[in-house]
């Protein structure tokens, strides 16, 4: 009887004090509401400025759209504007915000796309709605059905052509958008007419007022961070080259593990901006001249440029996994000290030289100046690093391990492979400076010459 009051008791001053926790923690997360909203909005705040630092260019943007926004507004605020248009005002709102784009290109490519579509649809849609009338009551929606299944359904199948979908997928989207509506709405509308013209000249005045403020305010040109993107990129892979120099191939340089050093991380930048660059081009080929670009700059050359720096950023992330594995292992130096040495010494020349060679691409492309003619890498060098990693195999003793001996070789290799890369890079920039008529200069850094002694 009395040990089961004291269960009785224990469970009751249990529950009292589970209650007691509960309404504990309650209060707790109530009187620390107000300190975590603020912890909250200074994380948000912090983000915020930290991307306005990163490109101050995104404040000026969003200050622009702001512009826009309040430049076509003022049809809906002014009474004899709002008379002519109406509701139909409301269309120059919506063009600016589908419309305006980071880039001047992006904006031009974007609004000219529009106005031509919406031009074209509209005639077309009046067009069809006049021939429809020729049916009859009954006829006429039948008629007006087919052609709007006829024209939407070339339209959408015309998207899949790639030149098309690189320049005006968006231009035929408001193609079959505007036809279909005005097609669609000639059946109720009376006054179709004056409702086309509202139309193309609401959406006429939104591409006006963006490429009002594209243009004249803060302009920020695709062309110029095209041509910033490819100079990046050449500067990277120069940098991961210039770390092998000094971490992995020195005479004195270090063995500890390589995978935290940033050098062996730039070229996935390089790998990944593919995207970006295309994005870039796409809306560069719409730009007018402006700076130092003239009329029909060679934009198609910067692609090329890309597509061989990528292409070596590949050969790059297989040396990067290699001298990796060479540093776990241990760099086997002791089988054969002078051949290894020899190794390092080619290695470190050949990365030395070709980064050498790569920043001063970096620099031609900045400046825009030629290159100098001196910039050849011979390629009877190129297969320096093969030749030294053959060596290696037939002259280390049989009690290294195989799979040692194939790294190294891999290793050399693949730094050969790289500096023919680094060739090709030279031989396309060089042609870039000349479709682009870039500028001679004598103080033009010149590719320092691979040259390696056996």
């Amino acid at each position: 009887m009395e040990e089961s009051q004291t269960t009785e008791s224990n469970n009751n001053s249990d529950g009292e004090g589970n209650g007691g926790g509960f309404l504990a923690k309650c209060q707790e997360k109530v009187f620390s509401a107000p300190d975590r909203l603020r912890r909250s909005a200074m994380r948000f705040a912090g983000k915020m400025s930290k991307i306005a630092r990163d490109d101050p260019r995104r404040v000026v943007h969003s200050l622009k759209v702001g512009l826009a926004l309040n430049l076509v507004s003022v049809f809906y605020y002014v009474q004899p504007l709002f008379d002519g248009w109406g509701v139909n005002t409301i269309w120059a709102v919506i063009t600016v915000v589908f419309v305006m784009e980071f880039t001047v290109g992006g904006t031009l490519s974007k609004g000219l796309n529009r106005a031509m579509a919406t031009l074209v649809a509209g005639f077309l849609a009046v067009g069809a709605h006049l021939v429809a009338q020729f049916c009859g009551e009954k006829g006429e929606p039948i008629l007006l059905g087919a052609f709007v299944f006829l024209v939407a359904s070339a339209a959408t199948f015309s998207r899949f052509i790639p030149e098309v979908k690189a320049r005006y997928e968006y231009g035929m989207i408001i193609f079959i958008l505007t036809f279909s509506m005005v097609a669609v709405a000639s059946y109720r509308v009376e006054e179709l007419i004056r409702f086309a013209q509202q139309r193309v000249t609401t959406i006429a005045v939104g591409v006006a007022s963006c490429l009002f403020t594209t243009f004249f305010v803060f302009p920020i040109w695709a062309g110029e961070d095209l041509h910033k993107l490819v100079a990046d990129n050449l500067d990277k892979l120069a940098e991961f080259l210039e770390g092998m120099e000094s971490e992995c191939f020195g005479e004195n340089s270090p063995c500890q593990n390589l995978e935290g050093k940033a050098f062996l991380q730039v070229y996935k930048s390089v790998l990944s901006s593919k995207v970006r660059e295309d994005s870039l081009f796409n809306f560069a080929k719409w730009e007018p001249a402006h700076g130092k670009f003239r009329f029909r700059h060679p934009w198609s050359q910067y692609q090329k440029v890309g597509t061989l720096c990528r292409q070596c950023a590949s050969l790059m992330e297989a040396l990067a996994s290699y001298v990796v594995t060479l540093k776990k292992s241990q760099y086997p130096d002791e089988a054969n000290p002078e051949l290894c040495l020899k190794i390092r010494a080619k290695c470190r020349a050949m990365s030395s030289h070709s980064a050498k060679a790569l920043r001063a691409l970096s620099l031609a492309v900045r400046t825009m100046t030629i290159p100098c003619p001196t910039n050849e890498i011979p390629m009877n060098d190129m297969s320096t690093a093969t030749k030294v990693a053959s060596d290696f195999r037939i002259e280390l003793s049989k009690d290294v391990d195989l799979m040692q001996m194939i790294h190294v070789a891999a290793v050399a290799s693949l730094l050969s492979d790289i500096v023919i890369q680094v060739k090709r890079i030279t031989e396309s920039t060089n042609n870039l400076a000349r479709l682009a008529n870039f500028k001679s200069s004598e103080r033009a850094q010149s590719v320092v010459v691979i040259d390696i002694e056996d």
